[in-house]
């Protein structure tokens, strides 16, 4: 799993001023959790859903696994053919997952998880 922090991939994920105190000590449970549900609403824009979450972290995921149940079918009525597409898509179809934290300073650190062919 590789750790790293969020602006490094997704240029300045930080969120605008105000989130932060004026004051430069660091933020409170209150502000981190508006710090994170900012960063959220970021990859909820882009495609992402949110899998759990607890008081600083989320988990969020991008892609969805194959309905292999209905593929069987499909395969099983079309003699095969349809085995085909469904390797295809078996392969190709990717799911992604990242959590998102917000550490004792206000940063979003992101570690991604597994991910790959489903």
């Amino acid at each position: 799993m590789k750790h790293h922090r969020e602006s490094s991939g997704w240029g300045a994920l930080q969120p605008p001023p105000g989130y932060y105190r004026a004051d430069g000590r660091p933020p409170d449970a209150t502000q981190r959790a508006l710090i994170l549900d900012w960063a959220v609403n970021q990859r909820i824009a882009s495609g992402w859903r949110v899998e759990s979450r607890s008081g600083t972290q989320v988990v969020m995921v991008r892609g969805q696994r194959p309905n292999h149940v209905l593929h069987a079918v499909l395969t099983a009525f079309t003699c095969f053919l349809w085995g085909a597409v469904w390797l295809v898509l078996g392969v190709t179809n990717k799911v992604e997952r990242v959590a998102l934290t917000v550490d004792a300073m206000g940063d979003i650190v992101t570690v991604n998880g597994p991910g790959g062919a489903v």
